[in-house]
Order: C-alpha cells, then sequence, then structure tokens
C-alpha cells in the first residue's frame, strides 16, 4: 500500500525528503582535497553521479561551509575516493567531523592528484578539476573533469549506503 502525503506544503519537509532519499541506496564516496598550505581535507559523499563520457565529468554535492569544499574551491581541484565492502568505518569517520580523521587513516598524496587517495579503503579513485560550481540551498553542487583514475585489483565489493545504513553489494 502507498501512503500519500497529503500537506499542502510548496515544498517537502526537510524529514521527508530525506524518508524519500534514504530509499534510493548509491556507492559510498570520500572526497578530498589539499588547501592552499598542502593541508588534506576530506568529507564522505553519497550524491555523486557522471555527468558526462566526453569530456569524462563527475558531479558531487558538497555541504556548505565544509572546510572540504573550501578546499576544492581554493585548489580548483579535488578527488573522489570510491570506498569499497572495508571502508565503512572510514564512512564514519570522514562524516564525523572529526578534526584528526587523515591521522587516524592511511592516506597518500603526490604531485598531479586532485587530493588525497586512501588505498586501503577505496577501490578507485578520480582525479579531477574542478569545472563549475553552483550553490543550490545548504550545498554546492561541485562539477569536475575527470583528469586521471587509479583502480585496486583485484576490486572489492562496492560499499552501499541506504535506509540509513551501509551495506557491501552482494557476491555474484
Amino acid at each position: 500500500m502507498i501512503a500519500h502525503d497529503t500537506s499542502s506544503a510548496a515544498t517537502l519537509a526537510p524529514g521527508a525528503f530525506r524518508e524519500l532519499m534514504s530509499a534510493y541506496p548509491t556507492g559510498v564516496t570520500v572526497v578530498t582535497a589539499f588547501d592552499a598550505a598542502n593541508r588534506p581535507w576530506g568529507m564522505t559523499c553519497s550524491s555523486l553521479c557522471s555527468v558526462t563520457l566526453d569530456p569524462p565529468t563527475l558531479l558531487v554535492c558538497l555541504r556548505n561551509g565544509s572546510p572540504t569544499l573550501a578546499a576544492v574551491l581554493e585548489a580548483e581541484r579535488f578527488s573522489v575516493n570510491l570506498l569499497g565492502d572495508s571502508g565503512r568505518p572510514v564512512a564514519e569517520l570522514f562524516a564525523s567531523g572529526a578534526a584528526d580523521r587523515f591521522d587516524r587513516v592511511r592516506w597518500e598524496g603526490a604531485p598531479g592528484r586532485g587530493g588525497p587517495y586512501l588505498p586501503e579503503d577505496a577501490h578507485a579513485v578520480a582525479d579531477c578539476r574542478l569545472v563549475k560550481a553552483d550553490t543550490v540551498g545548504d550545498h554546492t553542487v561541485v562539477l569536475g573533469r575527470v583528469e586521471r583514475s587509479a583502480t585496486w585489483s583485484p576490486a572489492p565489493r562496492p560499499l552501499m549506503y541506504g535506509l540509513r545504513g551501509y551495506a557491501v553489494w552482494p557476491a555474484t
């Protein structure tokens, strides 16, 4: 049975929207960037989608006011770490806002990368150059052209988030 919302509000309430989106499972990423002082920043992000194949472009949505968004906008580069089946603790850490998150995980940074890589937790990483950023409500929509990618083999099963919980893509 489908429950219908009969509210007359012109905009869906945040709680109802959160409930709606919880029913849409998605992959889990950590978006990372370096600021001008070469400090690493990162945040968990499940708002990711591919936009075009030519040129290869990704879209991520980052919370306004976050230091990670500030670093992305400042550096005009970022990396998207696609988390694998063992990445739940890292997803939770980078969602927590803990100031010492990069002291608590193994990460790598090198010239030419958009941001830090999380090699023990990600199964693939995309390095992106900022193309466009637009503020929409409490988030900023960031478009990034993918300049390079790295993958690990064998690839683990992807970490997913939906119904307000983490799960791993089923084995086939």
